[in-house]
C-alpha cells in the first residue's frame, strides 16, 4: 500500500491550495483518513481527520479554512486550505489508519512522504 500526496506549493497569505493523497494498493477497506503536518522544528500535529462515514474532525486553528473530504471509491483524501496563514507552513502528511486488506484481516497504518506548504509574500 503506498500513500502519495500532491498539491503542496509555494502560495500567498490568503490563497487557497488543495491537497490530495490517494492509497494505492490491494486494499479492502480504509477506516479513517487523516492529514497531519510539521512545521521546522516543531512535533507533527493532527490537522484534520474523516472517518469511512464522512464524519469529520478540525484541530481548533484551522476550524473554518480547512475543509478536509474523502472519495471512499478511489481511496482518496482531500484538504481544501483556504485564507493560508504564514503559520499554516508546513510539510503535510497524509495518513490512512484502520487499512484492511481484506475483509477480516488485521489492521494496518500507513503514512504518505508528504507535501511541502509554504505561505509567504
Amino acid at each position: 500500500v503506498q500513500l502519495v500526496e500532491s498539491g503542496g506549493g509555494l502560495v500567498q497569505p490568503g490563497g487557497s491550495l488543495r491537497l490530495s493523497c490517494a492509497a494505492s494498493g490491494s486494499i479492502f477497506s480504509i477506516d479513517a483518513m487523516a492529514w497531519y503536518r510539521q512545521a521546522p522544528g516543531k512535533e507533527r500535529e493532527l490537522v484534520a481527520t474523516i472517518t469511512s462515514t464522512g464524519s469529520s474532525y478540525y484541530r481548533d486553528s484551522v476550524k473554518g479554512r480547512f475543509t478536509i473530504s474523502r472519495d471512499n471509491g478511489k481511496n482518496t483524501v482531500y484538504l481544501q486550505i483556504n485564507s493560508l496563514k504564514p503559520e499554516d507552513t508546513a510539510v503535510y502528511y497524509c495518513n490512512a489508519d484502520g487499512v484492511r486488506l481484506e475483509r477480516f484481516g488485521r489492521l494496518y497504518v500507513y503514512w504518505g512522504q508528504g507535501t511541502q506548504v509554504t505561505v509567504s509574500s
